[in-house]
Parts: structure tokens; C-alpha cells; sequence
């Protein structure tokens, strides 16, 4: 799928223009916006076990959709200015549909273990399938898992920080297997199938214009 160009963010506006910026939260010492993902903002939010992501049809009265993300090497820092992630088969298509649509996207990263952190990513996705030209390259960055029917990319026009001091303390116990499973059990017809049957559309109706693979 090619990369909507009328979305791609213009860098040479403010948010851009240095390097690390105070803002966010009153009284937090820790909201910043950044230039790039430098290498400690690239540890943190790898070290995460699980991030957000929200995105918007452009009707005022659609739904807004935020899904938790998570898995073990489904997540990769493509470069200083763009990340992606593996997008599974399932009951819905909001994402997909939302960004093929205008391209907002927004990823949030959030401690529940250490010292309190909120990392933001806002920026324009694209939807990567298998059979595209880009997918097999991008595939490599990630772990074997069943079931990918495509790879989210997100390429940054905002990214920032924020304190987190209400976010509360969890303790990480382990990764859930089921979605493996249940992909294995179904084998390729049946994903395939069940693609067709629940993945053509956003629940607005907006086309997620997958294809068969």
C-alpha cells in the first residue's frame, strides 16, 4: 500500500525546530517533545510490554478506536523518525480503515513498572500487506507469528513525553498465547475466510481494502 503522500509530515515546522522542547503537564519536569527517537527514548519504549493506539474516522460522528498492542518482537524502531508493528487478524479493522482513510495515528508507550513515563507518538500510518513491495523487508524486523495481515507503519510529526504520575504500578508476569494458538488451529484457508468475513470494513463502514492473501 503505498504511503498516503498528502499525509506525510512536514518537519521544518515548529515541532521540529529544536531539539528537545518543554511543554505538556503543569509542574511535570519531565514533558518534553523530541526531534527524533534518540537512543534512550529507543530504550524505553522498547522496554515496554504493551502500548496504545488511536485513530479516528474523519466524520465528526464516527468512533474513535484505541487498541492495547503487545507481544513479544511485534514492535520495531524502523529509524529515528518512524516505527511500526505487526497487525494480527481479528475481530476488527478500525485501524487499518481509519488510516487508509486520512493517515492520524497515535501510539502511546506508558511505565507500569519503574520510574513513571508517558511517551506519545503521533504521526501517519500506512497499512504494509503481505505481497506488497515493502512487506518481506519489514517482516524481517520482527518475530514468526501466524496470522499477520499486515504491518503498521507510523512515521512521527510529533513526539513527546509527559510525566505518567497517575499511571499506577503493575507487575509484568508474562505473554498470553492464545492468539498464536488460535491462528495455528485455524490454519491459512480458514484466516483467510475469516479475513473476508470480518475484517472488509471499519464498524463506520469505511473499507479496510485488504486483500487476499
Amino acid at each position: 500500500a503505498a504511503f498516503p503522500e498528502a499525509y506525510i509530515p512536514d518537519r521544518s515546522g515548529p515541532i521540529w525546530g529544536s531539539r528537545v522542547r518543554s511543554g505538556g503537564c503543569q509542574g511535570c519536569p519531565m514533558a518534553k517533545t523530541f526531534d527524533t527517537i534518540d537512543p534512550k527514548l529507543r530504550a524505553f519504549i522498547e522496554k515496554q510490554k504493551m502500548f496504545f493506539v488511536a485513530s479516528a474516522p474523519l466524520t465528526p460522528d464516527g468512533h474513535v478506536n484505541l487498541s492495547p498492542k503487545g507481544l513479544n518482537g511485534t514492535f520495531a524502531v524502523l529509524d529515528e523518525g518512524s516505527v511500526a508493528y505487526l497487525d494480527f487478524i481479528g475481530s476488527g479493522v478500525e485501524t487499518i480503515a481509519h488510516i487508509r482513510e486520512n493517515g492520524r495515528i497515535c501510539m502511546m508507550f506508558c511505565a507500569v513498572e519503574g520510574p513513571p513515563r508517558i511517551v506519545r507518538i503521533h504521526g501517519v500510518g500506512d497499512a504494509i500487506e503481505p505481497g506488497d513491495e515493502e512487506f518481506e523487508a519489514l517482516r524481517a524486523r520482527f518475530d514468526d507469528y501466524p496470522g499477520v495481515r499486515a504491518i503498521v507503519r507510523i512515521r512521527a510529526s510529533r513526539i513527546s513525553d509527559s510525566c505518567g504520575y497517575g499511571v499506577p504500578l503493575y507487575e509484568y508476569t508474562g505473554e498470553r498465547d492464545q492468539l498464536q494458538r488460535w491462528a495455528e488451529r485455524k490454519g491459512a484457508d480458514a484466516l483467510a475466510e475469516y479475513q473476508r468475513d470480518k475484517n472488509s470494513e471499519s464498524l463506520d463502514g469505511l473499507p479496510s481494502g485488504l486483500r487476499d492473501h
